[in-house]
């Protein structure tokens, strides 16, 4: 498999946001339990427990990262099903990210907005979301789950071009 990579790169008053989406067949309030309810999450991204909410923390399981690490992240808003803000800090730095929703008769996208603090390293960064939201879009679908190595390091070029506008 030889995924395509479709991120773009938008420059803010604030700085850079990389941004993903994929569509989906379903209502949005499906999608949402696919993003937010633990045993869903678990098929593409990772467990997470912990008391939910705006404000509050979770600790998520990078189950497809190498040693399957546990992370701290922040809720910072959620407005389910349309918008859910998180925050996690590690030793890249601090991640900042918006996942939202918009539902037209019966599909919903799904925009993911990372906030990045530096385009330094969107080369690593880019391909592992288009791999995660390629992992999401498999466990809705009961499609086989992709392999990392697909995405990383072929797409690593093209998310390094978006910061020169080639």
């Amino acid at each position: 498999m030889t995924p395509t990579p479709a991120g773009r790169l938008f420059r803010t008053d604030k700085g850079s946001d990389l941004v993903l989406t994929r569509t989906f067949r379903a209502l949005a309030d499906d999608v949402w339990a696919s993003l937010t309810e633990p045993e869903r999450t678990a098929r593409w991204f990772g467990p997470w427990e912990g008391e939910a909410g705006p404000g509050r923390t979770v600790k998520v399981q990078m189950v497809f990262e190498e040693q399957g690490p546990w992370m701290e992240v922040r809720i910072d808003a959620c407005d389910p099903p349309r918008r859910l803000a998180l925050s996690m800090v590690d030793e890249a730095g601090t991640w900042r990210m918006e996942l939202l929703l918009s539902e037209v008769d019966g599909e919903t996208e799904l925009r993911l907005v990372h906030h990045l603090s530096t385009e330094e390293g969107i080369g690593e960064v880019g391909p592992g979301w288009e791999y995660y939201l390629d992992m999401l879009v498999a466990s809705r679908s009961g499609a086989a789950l992709p392999a990392f190595d697909d995405y990383y390091p072929s797409q690593k070029a093209y998310f390094e071009a978006l910061t020169t506008g080639e």
